[in-house]
C-alpha cells in the first residue's frame, strides 16, 4: 500500500521499502510477531558489537519494565500508527540484519524527525547500512511528508560516520553531552538533510553516481 497523508498529517502504516538494485534486495519492513526467533538471534549475536552505541537511561531514571517481543512489536506499530515514528527492520535474503528507525516525528510547522540504525556485524562493509538509511530518508523527505531528517552520531563511531559521508549529509557540528549512550552523556555530531538539499533528486540516486 503506498503512503498517503491523512488530512491531519498522519501517515498510514505499514510502509515497505525495497532496493532491488542490491543482490539480494534490501527490504525495509515493519517487524512482525513471528520475527522473534530471527530478531533475538541477531541481537544476541551482536550484543557486544552494538553496546557502545546503545541508548541507556541516566541515573535516577525509572527502570524500564521488560516486555515480551509481542508487546515490543505492538509498541512499535502503535508509535507508527500515531505518526510519531517509522520503525523498520532491515531484511536481506529473507534474514533480519538490523533496524532503521525514524523517530521523534514533529509535524505542523517543523515537519522533522531523527534517524537511528544498527546493523549485524557479519554483513558490515557491504553498503547495506548506507542503502537502508538512504531508503528511509528518501521516503521520509518524499512520500513521508517531512522537510528535515537528522542523524546524530558519536564522534568515535567511525562506521556510522562513513555512512553519512557517503550519503553527503550536511554536517551541522557537535552537540556536547547530547545523548545518554552506553552509560554516560556522549558528544554527538549532527548531520541533516532537507528537501532542498535533495533538489528533486534522492539519496539513492546519489549512491548510484558514486
Amino acid at each position: 500500500m503506498p503512503w498517503r497523508p491523512h488530512r491531519d498529517g498522519r501517515g498510514r502504516w505499514p510502509v515497505v521499502l525495497r532496493d532491488a538494485t542490491f543482490e539480494p534486495p534490501i527490504v525495509l519492513r515493519p517487524l512482525r510477531v513471528d520475527d522473534e526467533r530471527d530478531w533475538q538471534r541477531v541481537r544476541r549475536d551482536n550484543a557486544a558489537y552494538v553496546q557502545p552505541w546503545e541508548p541507556t537511561l541516566p541515573p535516577g531514571s525509572p527502570a524500564r519494565t521488560p516486555v515480551s517481543f509481542r508487546q515490543f512489536v505492538r509498541d512499535l506499530d502503535a508509535e507508527a500508527a500515531a505518526d510519531r515514528a517509522m520503525p523498520w527492520c532491515i531484511e536481506v535474503g529473507g534474514r533480519i540484519v538490523g533496524q532503521v528507525h525514524l523517530f521523534g516525528i514533529v509535524r505542523a510547522a517543523q515537519q522533522s524527525a531523527a534517524a537511528g540504525y544498527w546493523l549485524d556485524e557479519a554483513v558490515t562493509g557491504q553498503g547495506i547500512a548506507t542503502r537502508a538509511v538512504a531508503l528511509a530518508l528518501d521516503h521520509a523527505l518524499g512520500a513521508g511528508g517531512l522537510h528535515r531528517v537528522e542523524v546524530n552520531i558519536r564522534l568515535d563511531n567511525v562506521p556510522s560516520l562513513r555512512v553519512v559521508e557517503r550519503l553527503g549529509l550536511r554536517d551541522e557540528g557537535v552537540r556536547e553531552r547530547f545523548l545518554h549512550i552506553d552509560g554516560g552523556w556522549r558528544d554527538h555530531r549532527s548531520f541533516a538533510a532537507t528537501t532542498e538539499d535533495l533538489a528533486g533528486s534522492t539519496l539513492m540516486a546519489r549512491l548510484s553516481q558514486v
